[in-house]
């Protein structure tokens, strides 16, 4: 189908754009990458009035470093992200856990900000986020914000941007020295999002753990972060009964979703698995 008419905007810079969101309400949706706009546009969910494209915004893309910060443009593609020697070497989950995201097309356009600000989740870097204690910078009529992962995703579809707000950067602080990490992520095919979905990371001080973060993706309305699990495993070694039990643990808040990747029991069984999976990688790239 062809989308209704609407009027496009190009601004080019974060204080442009945020003003125009606030001129025009609620009748403008923010351009990004696209991928789940013009889909929705196409099948006529969506009919905004005006677009506010902020693709020619070079203040949101690209990775710098700013004292102990690593900070994210949320205009950076996931491609961008997979390439950047910064994140390979500091925050490695993301660029491995990218290459795992849609397919090459897709990653070349689709947005680290984009998947974040939409708030889906069945989308990859909200996990991603939440295990690498990320914090969002939000701008908005009232100048800027941050807000931390954990407080940021608030329900299905649901976040904690206002009507005029844009997400414009990502900060992340670099791994633990040593630390290991995985993203582990069943789904049917390429392209298809997570039937379920683990991130993990782990740093570990004479033998035991030091640091844990285990996080789940399409298991709720929101992404997860299983804190009880972690702390089955935080002081411990390690050992494979005790990786169940933080398995079984991180199942007991799953609360997916019924639909055509499978009904609540099985993607509930898949964390399970995902979660040892990942555990186990992680473990195994740590030093």
């Amino acid at each position: 189908m062809i989308p209704p008419s609407f009027e496009y905007h190009r601004p080019s810079t974060v204080d442009e754009a945020v003003g125009l969101l606030s001129s025009l309400g609620s009748e403008a949706k923010i351009l990004a990458g696209g991928h789940s706009l013009l889909p929705m546009m196409k099948l006529r969910f969506a009919q905004p009035e005006h677009l506010v494209d902020i693709n020619r915004i070079p203040e949101l893309k690209g990775v710098r470093v700013v004292g102990d910060d690593i900070v994210i443009g949320a205009m950076t593609s996931e491609n961008a992200v997979i390439a950047d020697p910064v994140l390979n070497e500091k925050v490695p989950l993301l660029p491995e856990a990218a290459k795992l995201i849609a397919d090459p097309q897709v990653r070349n356009r689709g947005t680290i900000g984009g998947d974040i600000a939409h708030g889906d989740p069945a989308n990859d870097h909200p996990a991603l986020a939440l295990a690498c204690d990320a914090v969002m910078t939000i701008a908005g009529p009232n100048g800027k914000r941050q807000v931390p992962a954990s407080e940021f995703f608030l329900g299905t579809y649901w976040t904690a941007l206002e009507e005029s707000d844009i997400l414009t950067e990502i900060t992340v602080k670099a791994f633990p020295p040593g630390a290991g990490y995985s993203y582990k992520k069943l789904k049917r095919k390429t392209g298809d999002w997570a039937t379920a979905a683990c991130a993990v990371v782990i740093a570990m001080s004479g033998g035991a753990v030091s640091h844990i973060r285990i996080t789940l993706t399409n298991l709720g309305p929101t992404a997860l972060r299983a804190h009880e699990a972690e702390s089955i495993l935080m002081g411990q070694h390690v050992s494979d009964a005790l990786i169940r039990q933080a398995a079984e643990q991180a199942m007991e808040i799953c609360d997916p979703a019924e639909d055509l990747r499978g009904d609540a029991e099985y993607k509930t069984a898949m964390a399970g698995q995902m979660v040892q999976r990942a555990i186990h990688d992680a473990l195994s790239k740590a030093s």
